[in-house]
């Protein structure tokens, strides 16, 4: 069972992001995170703005997916989405920015659709910074 792999695959629009084997999976969903082993059982799943935590030989990596829906089928989990990030593909500065930004415009008092819009790029953001911050690291698989 230890050499059981889970296949991750994560489609774009542009294309696939991961296509490769993990032995673990962790996912923000809609109602929280869910963590996924090969051999899950088979479901559908809601994705949220978060971060997937990708475990591979006692190695973490981490990838910020924006949204879209998972499908778990035994030893395969594909994730459709509209964005994917890994941490080299985020320009930091800009996600700082852009944080900073919506943190004041939500300070104002405007209609609701415009502090919603405003929450979600927030979200976004914080998202982007701590995955642009990521440094690959090993994982204590007895902990």
């Amino acid at each position: 069972m230890a050499d059981k792999k889970l296949r991750l695959k994560v489609a774009t629009p542009a294309g696939f992001k991961v296509d490769k084997d993990y032995d673990m999976v962790i996912m923000r969903c809609t109602d929280g995170d869910m963590g996924v082993l090969p051999g899950h059982e088979s479901t559908s799943v809601i994705l949220d703005y978060g971060i997937m935590r990708l475990f591979e030989d006692g190695v973490e990596h981490k990838i910020a997916v924006f949204g879209g829906i998972g499908e778990i089928d035994g030893d395969t989990l594909t994730i459709l989405t509209h964005s994917a990030q890994w941490p080299e593909d985020i320009d930091r500065d800009l996600a700082q920015s852009d944080r900073e930004n919506a943190e004041l415009r939500l300070q104002e008092k405007r209609d609701d659709l415009d502090i919603r819009r405003d929450q979600v790029l927030l979200r976004r953001a914080l998202v982007q910074i701590e995955v642009g911050a990521h440094v690959v690291a090993n994982v204590d698989k007895d902990a």
